[in-house]
């Protein structure tokens, strides 16, 4: 694979007394690379053409956003398929495949801070298809070569799950309402199943159930519950829906439940318009109206005096509680804008320096790749900037490519120089950081008590990435750039790779199971340990330790 790429400027020798390190350094960087321009660039202009398609969640989640995550990974299987002409594509891919099981979900199980409930649904969802993707790739690979058809079966399979996907909330209905009836009758809340019939419509009082009212509380995604409830909830809403549930501490529950009903007051305030014109402050205290339009029976001759002063004391004390509100509004204006301003969002600006030592020097490290895509890719998260999306989405692909195609050469002037094959830097080094970015978002997720969104991150991902990572490349390779011709594989040992890969979900389900859909310390380190042995195990089997399964590597003299 080496001579595939240009020369390098310093020879083996260099390389062998030291030079290496700066290789490793440039494959670093491209690390951080690809993270930056999928994060902050890739991924916002992913989610403006799924907003211009009407795309649901769902449909958007296991389309743009997983080719989002799993690009750098689908770039290095081109890479390997169409430059190198070799298996670091494919190792790269079962790698990340392993990483993003076993060492994702080990690290949030250890360093969440809590114990994480999994509902079962979501995780039997993914990990059913994604053990049928695996056996149809052992199944294909198992004569070291890949033909059209075979490639083909591969993308049909991923559009098969798209529509999976897309009809997730039914199918989902219907597997809680098989497994809801023995769950009702072990807790004694059958009479719950007529509270779901008539509230359907209320995802308030769907969330209190199911948070409230069974005994191993479960998590709820924001996405989850805005597919539930389609065009009735933004997302910032379902947001404030969930942080209300027991999931979250009381302090934060009862902070999100002012917020919603302020919300609720100025949505109806904002709604409610009378014969006049104007807009009257009447949730709770509706007399309040009838005094101001001198409208009612208590403008009538028959009220009393103290009928007057109630009048008058209903419609001062709605205008106090008025008062208050906005008081509220505004401090909760200026706690976000204190929030906002304490927070980095987005890329760093070349020309803009940062506050703060830690983020100077994070400033300083990522100068020249600021400079380079700040005047190369537009910043669509910007609102004078977000109708050039599409050429945020054309020209930070360009980027990723360019990226992936500097990180796989690095990757493998470096194996060439250790004696490393290919392979073995797929599945440890390459797979590593290509899903490192993958392992803080789902840690993010899971500290927050989400460990759904965690763990169906990891293995939705997966799905793509061998779907779509690599039978994308083998079908344009068989079918468009060479009809007919095969891809070939040069080590057998990917089969045994793919086979722990295989039997990694299964532990990993099986795991969960045992551990009562928990997320906890226990967890992770089977699973962290788990990782450890499959490491070992294939690059073993690639040193032909176990049986001869690769080529020894040619040397220039």
């Amino acid at each position: 694979a080496l001579h595939e790429f240009p020369n390098d400027i310093f020879t083996n020798e260099d390389r062998r007394h030291g030079a290496v390190v700066l290789h490793v350094l440039c494959a670093v960087y491209m690390f951080y690379a690809l993270a930056i321009v999928c994060d902050d660039f890739f991924v916002p202009s992913l989610e403006k053409i799924c907003e211009r398609l009407h795309l649901s969640e769902d449909v958007a989640g296991a389309t743009f956003m997983a080719a989002g995550s799993s690009a750098p990974e689908l770039f290095t299987s081109v890479i390997g398929v169409f430059i190198t002409k070799g298996d670091v594509g494919v190792g790269t891919i079962v790698g990340s495949a392993v990483f993003n099981i076993l060492c994702i979900i080990g690290v949030c199980g250890l360093f969440a801070g809590q114990v994480v409930a999994l509902s079962s649904w979501s995780l039997l969802r993914d990990s059913i298809y994604y053990t049928l993707s695996v056996v149809a790739l052992i199944v294909f690979i198992y004569d070291e070569r890949v033909s059209w058809w075979e490639s083909l079966v591969l993308v049909l399979m991923y559009i098969i799950y798209i529509f999976i996907m897309k009809y997730n909330s039914a199918i989902h209905h219907c597997f809680e309402r098989k497994t809801k009836n023995s769950a009702n009758m072990v807790n004694g809340l059958a009479s719950n199943t007529e509270m779901d019939d008539n509230s359907n419509c209320d995802a308030t009082v769907v969330l209190l159930k199911k948070g409230n009212f069974h005994r191993k509380a479960s998590v709820i995604m924001v996405d989850e519950l805005l597919s539930a409830y389609p065009h009735q909830l933004s997302f910032s809403e379902a947001g404030l829906r969930i942080m209300i549930t027991s999931h979250f501490p009381p302090k934060t529950r009862l902070s999100m439940a002012s917020r919603m009903l302020i919300n609720e007051r100025q949505r109806l305030i904002n709604s409610r318009t009378y014969t006049n014109g104007e807009s009257e402050v009447a949730i709770k205290i509706p007399i309040k109206h009838v005094v101001e339009n001198g409208t009612g029976p208590s403008n009538s001759a028959e009220r009393g005096v103290n009928g007057t002063r109630r009048d008058e004391d209903v419609a001062e004390a709605g205008n106090e509680n008025e008062n208050e509100d906005n008081e509220n509004n505004e401090n909760d204006e200026e706690e976000e804008e204190d929030d906002d301003d304490d927070d980095h969002e987005g890329p760093y600006t070349p020309f803009d320096l940062p506050t703060g030592k830690i983020e100077m020097l994070k400033w300083v490290f990522t100068w020249p790749l600021s400079f380079v895509l700040y005047f190369t890719v537009p910043n669509c998260n910007k609102p004078h900037l977000e109708k050039w999306f599409m050429v945020t989405f054309a020209s930070s692909t360009l980027w990723i490519a360019a990226f992936s195609y500097m990180m796989v050469w690095m990757v493998t002037i470096i194996g060439y120089t250790l004696g490393i094959p290919d392979v073995i830097m797929g599945i440890t080094f390459l797979a590593a950081g290509t899903s490192v970015p993958d392992c803080m978002a789902s840690l993010i997720v899971a500290r927050q008590g989400m460990g759904d969104m965690a763990v169906s991150n990891s293995i939705g991902s997966n799905v793509f990435d061998i779907l779509i990572g690599l039978g994308l490349p083998w079908a344009l390779q068989t079918l468009a750039v060479n009809y007919g011709s095969y891809i070939r594989l040069n080590s057998r040992g990917l089969i045994y790779s793919v086979g722990l890969l295989l039997a990694s979900v299964f532990v990993t389900v099986f795991g969960v199971h045992m551990n009562k859909w928990k997320l906890d310390k226990k967890l992770g380190c089977v699973c962290l340990s788990l990782y450890g042995i499959f490491l070992c195990f294939s690059i073993m089997t690639e040193f032909n330790v176990f049986t001869f399964v690769n080529l020894p590597m040619c040397r220039d003299h």
